[in-house]
């Protein structure tokens, strides 16, 4: 292959400084992800497309250079490009091995690495041959990426998951530092808790993508629109080589009916899609990180497996660009903040009910916590009876209850009520 195939890739072989263009603002909650370039196992980055994986890795080469690696150390490999699909990794290797840097430690980054097969094998045998190489790849689709290297590269990676932003980096990114000491003390000037309130009602309406952050007003929805075609077309139709239009489909039935309860008959009676198809299309959504299925919690299996699933999105602002419904919605919005938020913090949830319902049930060790979502300071007594059967059913492995708010914050009855724009922060 050419070499310069891969120098519009690695700009820093002509000058150093470019590569501050690309690696974009720091994202605090991935420092450790951005250290991790120093260790020799695999660093392994998965997450949605566009959630800011590749700008990390820009972080990560920015990270070699202060520590005084040389540019031509550096191979960044973007396996989207269509130049490069009829290139092996080992024609790729080689060429930058043969020409850029024949003999000193090499940094490989490899982006979509999922685009070449048996990749999972070549960068074994690099790594196990002792290549003197430190590999850093990323990938948007997870049940692939994980069932490939579970086996073959076990041992020798490092796995870290990117979302979209956080809202306390939102905040961040907006320039609103916040003492949360001082938060939980309930120090707070009104003056910052309106500025609070006001960058989370923006937060609802257009999400975390860290692009949309900066696009123009009058573009987010436009170019969201373009994200949930690009995850479509890229990370399922094209892998899978399946219907478009059927996938689509469904992919707008469960963004519009996201937060909800669904069934396989429910679908196949509105969309006219086997059960077999939906099963699949299910897990596709699910392994490009575009949806998550919310099941729910028994200590039996079996009941756990019988019951409906719920479903959620992985982004508001994904959700309001592409769905059906044009009311706000911002009940389920919430609820789907705070589910994210719970993914985001690699929590165990489940959901439960009875005769009423508890919204998420985060299980640590053998303790429990019940989480119910209103966005109302109006709290229906549905919720707090759904928490307070679920207390009376497990009992001493309850540690604790919680009611999100829009605005309220008190402790009653053993439950606490937590404003949404402060539980997303402390």
């Amino acid at each position: 292959m050419e070499i310069k195939k891969l120098s519009e890739w690695n700009p820093w072989w002509e000058n150093q400084d470019l590569v501050k263009d690309l690696k974009g603002r720091d994202r605090k909650d991935y420092s450790f992800l951005v250290d991790s370039v120093k260790i020799k196992e695999i660093t392994i980055i998965l997450g949605v497309r566009r959630a800011g994986k590749s700008t990390l890795m820009y972080q990560m080469i920015d990270n070699l250079f202060s520590q005084g690696v040389h540019p031509k150390q550096i191979l960044f490999i973007n396996l989207e490009d269509k130049k490069l699909i009829k290139d092996s990794l080992e024609d790729i290797y080689s060429t930058y091995r043969e020409i850029m840097n024949p003999k000193d430690k090499a940094y490989v980054f490899i982006d979509e690495v999922h685009r070449k097969e048996d990749w999972e094998s070549w960068i074994r045998k690099k790594y196990d041959l002792k290549s003197n190489c430190k590999f850093i790849i990323s990938g948007s689709c997870s049940y692939l990426l994980k069932k490939e290297y579970s086996t073959l590269l076990t041992g020798r990676n490092l796995t870290f998951e990117v979302f979209p932003l956080g809202f306390d980096e939102f905040l961040f990114f907006k320039g609103l530092e916040l003492n949360k000491k001082n938060l939980e003390k309930n120090i707070t000037l009104d003056k910052t808790k309106y500025q609070i309130i006001n960058y989370l009602n923006q937060y609802i309406s257009a999400g975390g993508f860290p692009e949309i952050f900066f696009a123009d007003k009058n573009y987010k929805f436009k170019i969201l629109k373009q994200y949930f075609d690009d995850i479509l077309y890229k990370d399922i139709i094209d892998r899978h080589n399946i219907n478009s239009q059927k996938i689509k489909d469904l992919a707008l039935f469960l963004i519009t009916n996201f937060t909800s309860k669904f069934s396989l008959r429910n679908i196949r009676n509105s969309l006219g899609i086997s059960y077999d198809a939906i099963k699949d299309y299910l897990s596709y959504y699910t392994e490009s990180f575009l949806f998550f299925e919310h099941n729910y919690f028994s200590y039996s299996l079996k009941e756990q497996k019988t019951r409906a699933s719920k479903v959620y999105c992985i982004d508001n602002g994904l959700r309001n660009a592409v769905s059906f419904k044009f009311s706000k919605d911002e009940g389920k919005l919430a609820e789907n903040l705070v589910f994210v938020e719970l993914k985001r913090k690699n929590k165990e949830i489940y959901y439960w009910e009875d005769k009423a319902e508890v919204d998420f049930v985060v299980k640590e060790k053998n303790k429990l916590d019940g989480i119910n979502v209103t966005y109302s300071d109006n709290i229906g007594q549905r919720e707090i009876n759904g928490l307070c059967e679920f207390k009376k059913k497990f009992g001493k492995r309850i540690r604790k209850l919680i009611i999100i708010t829009k605005d309220l914050e008190q402790k009653k009855q053993g439950i606490e009520y937590i404003p949404l724009w402060k539980w997303l922060i402390i």
